[in-house]
């Protein structure tokens, strides 16, 4: 069986067309969404925001993945309109929506415009073919005063791109299923 992404040009990115036609395969790439209308844009789609937490306690990388030890989070909350204050500092994000791409597709993530203009920003890593999940990534807040979001705000794009000649073996590391419920 292919998918609706095995036709596009290796090396290009997937037109608002293409992600829809790629959400509607029997293998969707992106569900869990917040509006879909409202989500695909002409070079991406966008993420929105499920969970915001603190970093608690330090983290470590060493030289292999025996080494590393994520930080402990603690989550919070949202008021009671679904309203929540950062003030200056780096977040722990968890987004809505669950992506899974195919070994020919791989993704990179960028913060929405507005995010910058108020102060703010995401850092994330690549999305490699073969990963699936519900991820996570750093907001980091620059703005002295603090910023304001609401839960299910659109926060990042997510930028679709055909690898040249895809592997046979996709993402297989610790992260692969992240924050799904099986």
């Amino acid at each position: 069986m292919t998918s609706s992404t095995d036709e596009i040009v290796a090396g290009s990115v997937l037109s608002a067309d293409a992600i829809r036609a790629a959400i509607g395969t029997q293998k969707p790439l992106l569900r869990d969404y917040i509006d879909l209308d409202a989500q695909v844009q002409p070079n991406g789609f966008d993420l929105t925001l499920a969970s915001v937490a603190q970093h608690s306690g330090p983290g470590v990388v060493g030289q292999s993945n025996a080494d590393r030890v994520l930080p402990d989070l603690a989550d919070l909350p949202f008021d009671a309109e679904g309203w929540i204050d950062l003030a200056p500092g780096c977040y722990h994000i968890v987004y809505n929506e669950v992506v899974a791409l195919p070994l020919n597709l791989m993704a990179l993530g960028r913060p929405r415009s507005t995010l910058g203009r108020i102060g703010a920003t995401i850092h994330t890593a690549v999305w490699d073919a073969g990963y699936e999940g519900r991820s996570t990534s750093l907001l980091a807040v620059l703005n002295p005063d603090g910023i304001r979001l609401q839960k299910n705000a659109r926060v990042m794009q997510l930028v679709f791109m055909t690898i040249a000649s895809p592997g046979t073996v996709g993402y297989s590391g610790i992260y692969q299923g992240e924050n799904i419920k099986r």
